[in-house]
């Protein structure tokens, strides 16, 4: 497989308000969606509609029909889902209000995603044939440190510490299976624990061989052995915010396994600042259309936002 995902797929109930409710405060909708979702579900979309040839999901849904309707809609997007069980939980859910600028709250029950904390020797088996590995935290991070353990020596760990509590309970002692780490700024200072920025890069980045920090509207940061490259984002009019971070995170890995380049090889920030040009592009699409998964571009209308940027 050329991308394995690691992770979480919900049915997500969103509704549409004019802003986020503040603490005791009470807003009418103006609408209700139920769609796919999951971090790990919606990146493994991205990856597969980006031109990824082989994608994979590793991951539990319940014995119930969101289930089994999320399962088909992987499966219509070309992803193979041997390696997504049945558990006795129910299936993951994300309540999420979407604000008319479109930003987001989110609140997720875990259910069936937290139902695993081992892989099952057939996951074990899907992760080995990984040539990038994706992960993120809406799942135990045993289960994430038990698909880094089963990667082969020469595949890509990509984490993406989200949410990035989890990831400082443990210590973070994950970080010593990570590749490539993906966060956004408040995930960042939250597992540096520094609160100035440049701080908690230097931090981190000095823990890692590679380093990806979403900036939003500002772009991305990337830093490599000390090395740091700006790329620029694509100004956007938000409709919906919900799921960019993880067509950001699917679409970067994509890249990386087109690119055919491995850990250690040189030149690795020339590879990295193109997959995040490319996944800039992609996140830009997903922001101005509503939904996570829904809003996943396919690979020729990013390839055509991408080229805007060179």
């Amino acid at each position: 497989m050329n991308v394995v995902v690691v992770g979480s797929v919900n049915r997500d109930v969103v509704a549409r308000v004019a802003r986020i409710p503040a603490p005791g405060e009470t807003v009418l909708a103006s609408g209700l969606a139920r769609t796919g979702g999951g971090k790990g579900a919606n990146q493994a979309v991205a990856a597969a509609r980006a031109g990824a040839a082989e994608v994979a999901f590793v991951g539990a849904v319940g014995d119930d029909p969101d289930g089994t309707a999320l399962r088909d809609g992987l499966s219509t997007d070309g992803i193979d889902v041997a390696g997504l069980e049945v558990v006795a939980d129910a299936t993951g859910t994300a309540l999420i209000s979407v604000a008319d600028d479109g930003e987001n709250a989110i609140v997720v029950v875990a259910g069936a995603n937290a139902a695993r904390t081992r892989l099952s020797e057939s996951q074990r088996a899907i992760v080995g044939g990984a040539q990038v590995l994706v992960t993120q935290l809406e799942v135990p991070v045993p289960l994430v440190r038990a698909a880094a353990a089963a990667r082969g020596d020469r595949a890509w760990h990509v984490l993406n510490a989200a949410p990035s509590s989890p990831l400082v309970a443990d210590g973070n002692a994950l970080l010593a299976e990570v590749d490539v780490l993906v966060v956004n700024e408040h995930e960042l200072r939250d597992i540096a624990g520094a609160a100035e920025f440049d701080h908690a890069v230097d931090s981190l980045a000095a823990r890692l061989p590679a380093l990806v920090v979403t900036l939003g509207s500002r772009g991305c940061l990337i830093v490599v052995s000390g090395a740091r490259r700006t790329v620029s984002a694509h100004p956007v009019t938000a409709v919906d915010t919900t799921g960019a971070g993880d067509t950001f995170c699917g679409v970067f890995a994509a890249s990386l396994a087109r690119s055919g380049a491995l850990p250690g090889d040189g030149a690795l920030l020339e590879v990295f600042a193109e997959a995040a040009r490319v996944a800039s592009a992609a996140a830009a699409l997903a922001v101005g259309r509503p939904g996570a998964q829904d809003a996943v571009p396919t690979a020729a209308e990013v390839i055509a936002r991408s080229e805007e940027s060179r």
